[in-house]
Formats: C-alpha cells, structure tokens, sequence
C-alpha cells in the first residue's frame, strides 16, 4: 500500500477523528471491559417511555417466525442455522451478518415468550468482554433502540408485571448504555455516531433516574451537533444515500414517538427535510434511487416512513410529487423530475459523502435513473455486501454506473472496504427548470489525477414527454479512451442493435436510445445489486471512443419510433425537434 495513497486517504479527516482514532486504540489496549461488566448496578428506577402510537418495525420485511423459532435466520439474503436462541458467537460468518444478529430487528418477528428468551439468553450467554461482535458500538446502539421500543414501548406492562425479566433488561440496559457512553464512535463520525447519540437518547427517555437523564443529555447533545450537519438544507443525508436516508428518518421517527412533545424541537424539522427528500427520490414504484450504497429491503418503504409522520406529530406530512413535475436537491446533488404516465428521472450530480466519511461512496458522479411506464429501465448498480466480498467492489467502481469512465479507472480511488484516497468533486453545477423538464450540466476533476489530466463535463436534459439529452465532453492533454455505459434494467432486452442505436423493449413497453458521436456502440454482461446479496444479470450499453477532445453523447426516447440525435441542436423524435 503507497504512501500516497494512505495520505490521500487520511489527509480529509478531521483532527477529532485522528484523535479519536488514537483514542479507541488507546482504549482498546488499556480498558478492562470484565472489571467493567463488574460494576454495581442500581436499583431499578422504573420507566417512563409512553409511545404516542405502536413502534414501526426497522425492517423491510418480517422474517417468518417459524424459521426463527427452528434456528433459521436471514440477513444480507443469507439464511444460516445458528439454533434458537441463537450461537451469538458466529465465527466464520460476515462481520455485517454478526451485526445484523445483534441488532435484534428480528425481535419484532418472534411474539413474546421467543422474544423475551431471545434477550434473556443473549443477555447470559454474551457478557461484555474483548472482542465480543454484540458489544461494538454501532450494534450496540441498534440493540438499544430495539430493547427500548420493543420492551417497554410495545410490552411495558408485561415486562413491569415479570420481575425477573425487568431486573435483567435493566442491569443489561444499563452497561450497555454505560459502555456504549464511553465508546461514542467519534472517529468514524457520520451515521455511526447519530445511530450512538439517538441509542442513548432513547436509553435516555425510557427510565427514570441520574443515569438515564445522563444517557438522555448525552444523546441530545450527540442530536444537536450531527442533526444540523447530517440532515442538509435540502433535506438529504450528508452520506448522500437514499438507504441511510431511510435508516435515519426511522431513527428520528422512533425517537418522537418515545420522546412525544418533548424532543419535538429537536426533531420535527430535521425530520420533515428527510421524508421530503425521500418523497422526492421515490421511482414510480415506491422505492428509492440506488445511488451510492443503497440497497432495497433494508429498511421500511418510504410510504410507510411518510404515513408515520403526521400520526406522531400531527402535522401533515410531505406532498406527494405531482404527475410531472421536477425537483432538485442542490446541496445533496440530486435532481430529477417526474413525467406524466409513471417516467421518472433523477441524475447525481453531488459529492460523493463528506470528505471525513465516504465509506458509503460509489464511482457514480454523473450516474442517473429512469424509469418509464412505472418500471425501471436504466438503474444504477446498487451495494452486494461488504469485507471480501468481490462484487462490492465492482458496485463501487465507476464501470458499474451509468456515467463515464476513462482509461479503465474509477473516478475516485477506492481502496479497502470502506477506503477513498483522491475523489471526484463537481464544479458548476448548473440547474435550470422548465415546464416540467430541466437542464442539469457540470463537470468534474475525479480524472485529473492520471495522465493528461482529463476532465469530465457532462449535460443532461429532460423533456416531459420521456425524452432524455445527454452530451459528454472530455478534454484532455493528451489522448485517453473514454467508455460510457448504460446499465439497463433486467427484465430489458435489446431488441435490435444498429450502428449508434439500439431499441429496447421492457416490461411496459419500448423504448429507444441513439448515441451520437466518433466511437463504437456494444454491449457487455453486468450485474444488479438491488438487495444486499443479491446479484440479477443484467445488459449494458457501452459507448467507447479515444481521442484527447471528445464529444459524445445519446438520446433515450419513451417511444417505439426510430429516433435521431444531434449533438449540436438535439434529438429528433418521431419527426419533431426536442432541443437542448
């Protein structure tokens, strides 16, 4: 591994990550977590969490109670026979699969009797100690929300009615809280932190006395630092992922129906900016873009995220878009519009995270979706799984969106599993609305790192009737090859394949695209990750031209006639002009 490389990496990090970084391997070698676990714990203090409405379940999906009870469970797509209760100890699993056990979002899953013996057993058989998987901060902190809502926000009277149930989550809730307090993941900052803070929050709220009003002003605290830099002005994520989007507006969701009128000042606003921009980036379909690492059937739909908004607070909640119409999310880097009878677009033009955390990044500046007829045609390439898995670095890589790639390099260096050294950044973006379309165009200096130093501008326009205008310009000191792709939805089967046109039938219909340009038009293999361990074969559409000054671009056209394109001036759709 280069030195430039690792100082590339850690030169835009912030100082109290750096210091946090030395501070967690400090604690790592000097803390003794038994002599911890060893600490008294007081009295039980009682609870006061009174939810306003029944607690949304975290999960996408219910998984099926008899798999559970029989051992069987499924995380990432993964079925594994660990028992019931489960081994917690799971060597030789993912690291993300163990999380996901941790976690206890399946809680919702098992009735009563299963669930208490679940936490009961885990409570046993997983005292903190080194190295143990369940008491990580970031599972930690999910646990928490879950015992919490689940036990006392769904179950209080039966959990206060069974006292040896009570006196055990409470000696438990305690040390985690404890533990997780002393553990506030401050060198990764991001989702991770918000997950600690929001934990403890909702530790916090949940009981009576010193020690849970010390977890609630600690995680308020945590809130009111990271909400007002993780939630932007337009109302999406910092990290720039629809998936973590969803994550975060259920964390706050959750919070408000445990913390009532009380954190109201605290949330209510935030809150409404993240379903805004959740309804925003909705395909026809209900389900959100696949930018960055997002995956589907994670976390609760949209829909189900934007019904629980006016229940808890009593304020109506975001307007659904209309039959066409466009909308933009500048400082997230997300525009797009919808067209009359279910197309839909949306284009990423934003940075690729915060620089102090683009674990969550992919190659994808430039990329965009469409859907026409209600369905998906053009998708981005989705997140397959984490650590070794080989395919999530494909999804990562600039070759698996729908944007240009040069040389055979990625638009940022990505190294690791969660690593980025040198990034792409957009410069100029421009937005301009029109009567239900747009104009977007930027450029970017993700490229300027190798040979020539090439830059990368790229415009989009969208005209309602389902018309989409790209033009890719590469400037260049001296010549590279440039190859843009379009990663067709599966279901999508090229029809015919001509010089620069290709037509495609979907699902719903057919459509056209035409690219224009010096260069040759091909097909190749891809892979769509939609859900996490879940790879669909899939075509793409490859451009590749070579020069140091090139100009290419296409047309995608939601109608079976044969269609032209001119760079200069536009396409030519069924015989009428549709101009830049």
């Amino acid at each position: 591994m280069s030195l430039a490389l690792w100082y590339h990496t850690v030169r835009p990090l912030r100082g109290r990550q750096i210091v946090a970084q030395l501070r967690a391997r400090l604690l790592r070698l000097t803390e003794d977590p038994e002599a911890f676990r060893a600490r008294p714990v007081p009295a039980y203090p009682g609870t006061r969490l009174r939810a306003q409405a029944p607690f949304l379940p975290p999960a996408a999906r219910a998984q099926p109670r008899a798999d559970l009870l029989a051992g069987v469970f499924a995380f990432l797509n993964r079925r594994e026979q660990v028992g019931f209760p489960p081994r917690w100890n799971a060597p030789g699993l993912p690291k993300l699969w163990q999380y996901n056990l941790h976690y206890f979002e399946y809680i919702w899953d098992l009735g009563w009797d299963a669930a208490r013996a679940a936490a009961l057993d885990w409570i046993e058989r997983h005292p903190l100690a080194r190295a143990q998987t369940g008491w990580e901060a970031y599972p930690t902190s999910l646990r928490l929300v879950n015992w919490c809502a689940f036990f006392y926000g769904e179950h209080r009277e039966r959990v206060e009615a069974d006292a040896p149930l009570r006196d055990a989550l409470w000696g438990s809730i305690f040390r985690q809280s404890e533990w997780l307090a002393r553990h506030l993941e401050t060198h990764l900052l991001g989702n991770h932190l918000l997950e600690n803070g929001g934990a403890l929050l909702m530790a916090g709220r949940c009981f009576e006395g010193e020690a849970a009003r010390r977890w609630e002003r600690s995680g308020r605290g945590v809130l009111e630092s990271e909400l007002p830099e993780q939630v932007l002005g337009d109302g999406g994520h910092v990290e720039r992922s629809p998936m973590y989007q969803l994550r975060v507006a259920w964390l706050l969701l959750a919070l408000r129906n445990a913390g009532g009128d009380a954190l109201a000042g605290l949330i209510d606003r935030p809150l409404a900016g993240l379903l805004r921009a959740v309804a925003q980036l909705r395909h026809p379909d209900g389900e959100i873009a696949l930018f960055n690492d997002s995956a589907l059937g994670v976390y609760p739909a949209p829909q189900a995220l934007l019904a629980a908004y006016p229940r808890l607070t009593g304020q109506p909640g975001p307007e659904a878009k209309a039959a066409a119409s466009v909308f933009a999310l500048p400082e997230t880097g997300y525009f797009g519009a919808a067209g009359r009878g279910g197309d839909f677009v949306v284009c990423d033009a934003g940075p690729i995270g915060p620089d102090y955390q683009p674990g969550h990044a992919h190659g994808d500046l430039f990329s965009f979706e469409l859907s026409f007829a209600g369905r998906r045609v053009v998708t981005d390439s989705g997140v397959h799984g984490y650590e070794d898995d080989p395919l999530r670095a494909w999804c990562r890589s600039t070759r698996a969106h729908n944007t240009v790639e040069i040389d055979g390099q990625s638009q940022c260096e990505f190294w690791s599993v969660f690593r980025v050294a040198r990034r792409a950044r957009p410069h100029e973006v421009r937005f301009e609305p029109r009567e239900g379309g747009f104009r977007l165009s930027a450029w970017h200096d993700g490229y300027q790192r190798l040979a020539g130093g090439p830059r990368h501008h790229r415009r989009f326009a969208w005209h309602p009737r389902g018309v989409l205008l790209v033009r890719d310009e590469i400037t260049s000191a001296r010549p590279v090859t440039a190859r843009s792709r379009l990663h067709l939805a599966p279901g999508c089967v090229v029809e015919e394949l001509a010089g620069l046109r290709a037509r495609i039938r979907h699902p719903g219909g057919v459509f056209q695209i035409r690219f224009a340009g010096a260069g040759e038009l091909g097909v190749e293999a891809s892979d769509y990750c939609p859900e996490f361990g879940v790879r669909h074969p899939r075509t793409a559409l490859r451009f590749q031209a070579t020069g140091a000054h090139l100009s290419f671009g296409f047309c995608i056209a939601n109608t079976a006639e044969e269609i032209g394109y001119d760079l200069a001036s536009g396409a030519s759709v069924s015989g009428e002009k549709v101009p830049w």
